[in-house]
């Protein structure tokens, strides 16, 4: 890619104003979807009392939780080739009518089947939104503005639970889904008139197969769990024939994964010790926290009575342990350098945690929940980002893209699979609990319609009232009490986990990749230009990076008449009002700069039209090259020299970086003193 052509691609992107406007309709649209994994949670018990089907109640959160992770491999190559403007404006419609249909269910299989819907939708949401912003942002400032969406995941976190309860409170469940259509539309309609389709078409080989077989098995496995001993004995014939066609489909996957031209998982990447590992740990950690997220909220309504308002409230620490771990242990990583320790520490707090959670009782105080929540979301942010770190630290570039997406996969897998199981223990308790009072429970009596009202016990003696309440307390301790196990396989497996010396560029956490409602779906190529564009912020102020350059490359010229040079080679042709307006300054306060080009010879001036010469390209492609080999030692261990793709990324974002207009504070009103002299 010439010079010339990055700053043609440089001037269609959106600017000002524009840009800002794109970039605020993106965040809507993926904190729809991110919001989407947590909302629910604190509606559930009121969604189950009225539309019954207990046993189903885990479908709700792991169809839009299969569904996203499934489709979100296509939506990133499908927009890739097709053009990522009609493709995520197709997945919010698809995200609005999934929500649309939600809030108009009648049954529970209505709303289980509008879920898988809407997460198909919200896949897209959450892929191409990313993917746009390197559309719409000069290399150089994507990975500052890649960052704000980690926010957004951050900010879906902490929210979710509470809105869900608040809707619960204030209007209906079914605003929980309602709420996304104006939200939606505005996006749609700011996306639609200010983003251009831009970005470069890419063909790929999209593995449909491979796709529909993840669906397949992972439905089966999660099947399995649901009526394991619900509707099924373990031991009877559907669940037998459930668990061996599910391990049958696993089998069928890797054979066609081997074959496909571009898997979704490469199996080869399976067999790294250090991906096979993390991705073991982070199934471990999705099955925690999102089998926590769905079952507290029970716990906390219908066991201690809150409003679905104040179960949100209740799930604070915990999603703020999450946060602080998570972004605290991303910091302490990049400054010293090492890895294992979290993972190692944040499981065994995952497990004291799920073990404390699982002695709650009626009678447990708030204080005493509130620090156990905490505890069990400061493990899960210890291990979360610490995984897509350690697994990009250890594959090869060409593994990069698919190891990142791989890990986050595994972890909305686990959440998946998590929720059934949690879902498949609770029912069994509980039916076994009530089983049990069966003598002291009036006739008719429903359990299951205490979840969305609890105060009908108040109907009821206090003996009854206390027997129900025990039994639910006891039917969700059960469920974290088997959860244990799970975080202590984890911890065990931490000790397994390599540690390598930590390249450069795993120094540079993406946080919406550590959060738990963030799948990722990015190219090698993808990661490697967020990384480095992030690195490239961390560089000295622009002056001293353009001084050093001149003195490396042998050009005679202060930084500023440097950035002009950058700036006016890769325009070809420019105005000196273009000029001065690309860095900000008067005409009058960037002549001096450019005088300086003209008398050397690199530049010349007719009529106020400013145009390269052939010595002038050749500086500046000496200050180019120089830029790239500056970036290069940010590259240690990835060998670009191996990698033409690589190789090219270095080239661009050099030639990208240099006379940026985020530079322009190298035009003052003139040179400095030392400079004059020069």
């Amino acid at each position: 890619m010439t010079a010339t052509a990055a700053a043609r691609d440089e001037r269609a992107m959106p600017k000002g104003r524009d840009l800002y406007v794109v970039l605020g309709a993106l965040m809507l649209a993926m904190l729809l979807a991110a919001l989407d994994q947590t909302i629910v949670s604190t509606a559930l018990p009121t969604i189950v009392s009225e539309l019954g089907g207990l046993n189903h109640l885990s479908w709700v959160v792991t169809a839009y939780l299969l569904s996203s992770t499934a489709s979100t491999p296509l939506w990133g190559k499908l927009g890739d080739q097709y053009g990522r403007k009609r493709l995520f404006q197709a997945s919010i419609v698809i995200f609005l009518i999934g929500s649309a249909l939600c809030g108009l269910a009648q049954d529970m299989t209505q709303l289980i089947v509008f879920r898988a819907l809407q997460g198909l939708g919200g896949g897209g949401l959450m892929v191409l939104a990313v993917a746009i912003v390197g559309d719409v942002v000069p290399p150089r400032e994507r990975g500052r503005y890649q960052g704000l969406f980690g926010a957004v995941f951050g900010v879906a976190s902490v929210c979710g639970p509470l809105l869900g309860g608040w809707f619960v409170d204030n209007l209906t469940w079914r605003w929980v889904f309602y709420i996304n259509l104006p939200i939606g539309v505005v996006a749609l309609a700011v996306i639609a008139a200010v983003l251009h389709a831009t970005g470069e078409r890419e063909r790929h080989r999209i593995d449909y197969l491979g796709t529909l077989l993840i669906v397949g098995w992972a439905v089966g496995l999660v099947l399995t769990a649901t009526w394991g001993g619900t509707r099924y004995a373990w031991a009877s014939a559907p669940i037998i024939g459930l668990a061996a066609g599910s391990v049958a489909l696993i089998g069928v996957w890797l054979l066609v994964e081997r074959r496909a031209a571009e898997p979704i998982m490469p199996p080869a990447l399976l067999r790294h010790p250090v991906f096979a590992l993390g991705a073991a740990i982070s199934f471990a950690v999705g099955f925690a926290m999102f089998g926590a997220l769905t079952f507290l909220p029970i716990f906390l309504q219908v066991v201690h009575g809150v409003s679905p308002t104040l179960s949100g409230v209740y799930l604070l620490p915990m999603m703020l342990g999450m946060l602080l771990s998570s972004i605290g242990s991303g910091q302490l990583i990049t400054r010293f350098g090492r890895y294992k320790i979290y993972p190692m520490v944040g499981t065994p707090i995952i497990a004291l945690a799920l073990y404390l959670c699982s002695a709650l009782d009626e009678n447990s105080t708030t204080l005493s929940m509130s620090l156990r929540f905490a505890l069990l979301g400061f493990g899960l942010g210890l291990v979360m980002q610490v995984l897509v770190i350690a697994v990009q630290n250890a594959v090869s570039y060409q593994d990069l893209g698919s190891a990142t997406s791989g890990v986050t996969f595994f972890r909305q897998i686990g959440g998946s699979f998590g929720v059934a199981v949690f879902g498949s223990i609770f029912s069994n308790q509980l039916a076994g609990h009530v089983a049990d009072l069966a003598r002291v429970l009036p006739p008719g009596f429903d359990p299951a319609a205490v979840q969305g009202n609890p105060g009908l016990l108040d109907r009821y003696p206090v003996a009854v009232k206390d027997a129900v309440l025990h039994a639910y307390a006891e039917s969700i301790d059960s469920v974290f009490f088997w959860a244990v196990p799970v975080a202590a396989a984890a911890f065990v497996l931490t000790w397994f986990l390599r540690e390598v010396p930590l390249r450069e560029t795993a120094q540079t956490p993406d946080y919406g990749e550590g959060f738990g409602a963030a799948p990722t779906v990015r190219s090698s190529r993808h990661e490697m230009e967020r990384a480095l564009s992030e690195l490239m912020r961390r560089d000295a102020r622009a002056f001293e990076m353009y001084d050093r350059l001149a003195a490396f490359s042998g050009v005679s010229l202060p930084a500023g008449s440097v950035w002009a040079l950058c700036r006016i080679a890769k325009d070809g042709t420019v105005t000196g009002q273009e000029l001065a307006d690309r860095a900000g300054v008067r005409v009058e306060q960037g002549r001096p700069y450019v005088d300086r080009l003209v008398d050397a010879g690199y530049v010349q001036r007719r009529e106020g039209v400013l145009t390269v010469t052939p010595s002038g390209r050749d500086a500046a492609e000496r200050l180019f090259a120089a830029r790239c080999e500056g970036l290069s030692r940010h590259l240690d261990g990835w060998a670009p020299e191996e990698h033409p793709e690589l190789a090219d990324v270095l080239s661009r974002l050099a030639e990208a970086s240099l006379g940026d207009e985020a530079d322009g504070e190298v035009l003052g009103p003139g040179p400095r003193p030392a400079e004059r002299g020069a």
